[in-house]
């Protein structure tokens, strides 16, 4: 009997860890994505600047980073607090990889990304801010925006999307909205995503010869790599109009992924003070057993065919 007990006991903690390690490979998964980029990277550039730092040390941090992330968002629910995070950058400046990396072990429910599409007809006759108006947290939730308003100041403006009277109008009106909203109590910050002309081309030409990343190649990303130095003019005067002691700036240095998200999250991290919250022991409760209870057949033709 108590070799039985040992043996189940054992059995129960390899699935315990099993179950562990298959929630880290996630992030394994995600960087073995990476590697076969910097295959491809080796093929396109031998100038390409690569990450120095240890891959044990980058799991690691990332690993703590995570868990920092979780007791951010505890405290978050708990004080209903109400959490805007903006990420600007050019077309491939690594924003989706960051953001994959924030979301990664949080609730879906607490942390969600807007990433809003080409506004309608509709949208375009209403006040410019007020589609974004509707994905802005209530209390106990952290919104991550994948590009925000500031489209009007990047891609709108160098595209011509909007006219000169709506661009302008856009930096008078964008200060006094981001006051009202912090507020209104809203905690907001402002990523912009730097990187290099080259790196951005070394990026373009891997998606480009990588079938698994073209669909995030589209004809605007073509146009943006065109009109590199007029997206840099409209970036300048975004941050120089915009950069305000309520809401600054954030820049971080993008070339090196690994190092971008270490710091992106580090920096987040820092500007929403949190504290651990106490929970209380969980217990599972025994489970029931009716004697009465048959579990019935499934039949076969239900299940999926066992390939792998």
């Amino acid at each position: 009997m108590n070799a039985d007990k040992t043996k189940n006991r054992l059995e129960y903690e390899r699935r315990l860890q099993a179950d562990m390690l298959d929630s880290f490979d996630e992030e394994l998964e995600m960087e073995i994505d990476d590697d076969r980029m910097d295959e491809l990277m080796a093929d396109v550039t031998t100038s390409g600047e690569g990450t120095d730092l240890d891959r044990r040390f980058y799991f690691k941090e990332l690993f703590r980073l995570q868990g920092e992330l979780v007791k951010l968002q505890d405290w978050v629910v708990h004080k209903k607090l109400k959490v805007v995070v903006l990420f600007e950058g050019r077309d491939a400046a690594g924003k989706g990889g960051v953001i994959k990396r924030i979301t990664q072990r949080l609730n879906p429910r607490v942390c969600r990304v807007a990433a809003l599409p080409a506004p309608s007809e509709r949208e375009r006759s209403q006040w410019y801010f007020q589609r974004y108006v509707s994905y802005l947290p209530a209390g106990g939730e952290i919104v991550l925006f994948d590009r925000s308003w500031y489209n009007r100041a990047g891609v709108e403006k160098v595209m011509e999307f909007c006219s000169e009277d709506e661009y302008e109008e856009f930096f008078r009106t964008v200060p006094e909205f981001e006051k009202m909203l912090i507020r209104s109590g809203i905690i907001l910050i402002k990523y912009w995503f730097s990187i290099t002309d080259d790196e951005q081309h070394v990026r373009f030409t891997m998606r480009i010869r990588d079938p698994l990343k073209q669909w995030k190649l589209s004809p605007m990303d073509m146009e943006s790599r065109r009109l590199w130095e007029q997206y840099t003019k409209a970036k300048e005067t975004m941050l120089e109009r915009t950069h305000i002691a309520e809401a600054p700036w954030w820049i971080i240095e993008a070339v090196d992924k690994k190092k971008a998200r270490l710091n992106c999250i580090h920096h987040f991290l820092s500007q929403v003070p949190y504290a651990e919250i106490d929970h209380e022991s969980v217990t599972l409760p025994d489970r029931v057993h009716n004697p009465d209870y048959l579990r019935q057949p499934v039949p076969t033709s239900m299940f999926v065919p066992t390939a792998y």
